[in-house]
């Protein structure tokens, strides 16, 4: 009973910290209310483990101390059993989200559940430092320590858009025959008149500008590609069916410049739409690639 309060607020505090980073947006991942309810009991078990941490030390119970680190560690799983359901649904995707960006996205929910921990035993050592002072004043400063660690922790993990390390345009389409051409890049064969009519009707096209070599690299990367065309198509629609191959947004790289041309046809021809969202983009963590760091790459440069 002794550590009864710093227990009770740590955990609280790992529970509430993880539900605060858990985000249901345009991806609709996790799902409500099952994937919520599974995360925000990761969450609670990790906010736990933070918090009677501080007790095993200071009762120099180091056994109990290595037992709760190896707890930690399985975290680990919720990597692989993310992994395994994107995996599984993947094939139910209008346009594919790509091996690298599935990994992204385990690797992000494996990490704040360690964020959880983290916070928790920010909380747990303030209440013990604390612990001379009256309940209301270990309970404000629980609190302050809990949405402060919580909130620069969150912002530490959170990663750079396309819009951060590139520039984008708009730019025009145009047929030369059945070839599809953006900006003098050929995407691909489009061989159905009617078709082609679709895309000048209604099709958008983009040209995506790396602001450097390090960014050029980046998204030279086939996931980072991938992933434009799987978060555009989620977040504005777009105008396809089942089997109708010809209407799959399209990324292509131009050699020579390392810049991006994105086409596809949107559910509505929006353009302002269309470059936000392409600038909304996350960089994949695996796709970030800095040639600049090594002489070769500056010799380059």
């Amino acid at each position: 009973m002794k550590y009864l309060i710093t227990v009770i607020m740590g955990a609280l505090a790992g529970f509430f910290a993880r539900w605060y980073m858990l985000r249901r947006d345009y991806r609709q991942y996790p799902s409500y209310p099952q994937g919520w309810a599974i995360h925000l009991f990761l969450g609670f078990i990790g906010g736990l483990i933070g918090a009677v941490i501080v007790p095993s030390f200071l009762e120099q119970e180091f056994a109990a101390v290595s037992f709760l680190l190896l707890a930690a560690s399985q975290f680990r799983e919720v990597r692989n059993a993310e992994r395994n359901t994107l995996a599984a649904v993947e094939s139910t995707e209008m346009v594919s989200r790509g091996n690298a960006y599935i990994e992204g996205i385990a690797r992000v929910f494996e990490a704040r559940n360690y964020l959880a921990i983290w916070v928790s035993l920010a909380v747990a050592i303030t209440s013990e430092l604390l612990a001379q002072f009256s309940f209301p004043v270990r309970i404000i400063g629980g609190l302050l320590v809990a949405c402060g660690s919580a909130f620069v922790l969150n912002r530490l993990m959170q990663g750079d858009y396309v819009g951060d390390i590139a520039q984008v345009r708009l730019a025009d389409l145009s047929f030369e025959g059945p070839i599809l051409v953006v900006d003098g890049v050929k995407m691909m064969n489009v061989g159905l008149a009617q078709a082609r009519q679709v895309y000048e009707e209604r099709g958008l096209a983009a040209v995506i500008a790396p602001n450097g070599p390090n960014t050029k690299a980046t998204l030279a990367n086939l996931g980072q590609m991938q992933a434009i065309a799987h978060d555009v198509s989620a977040m504005i629609g777009i105008y396809m069916d089942v089997g109708e191959q010809e209407f799959t947004p399209l990324v292509r790289r131009e050699p020579s410049t390392g810049k991006l041309v994105f086409v596809m046809i949107p559910s509505a021809q929006d353009p302002e739409a269309f470059i936000a969202a392409i600038k909304r983009v996350p960089v994949l963590e695996g796709a970030v690639r800095k040639p600049l760091t090594s002489k070769p790459g500056r010799m380059m440069d």
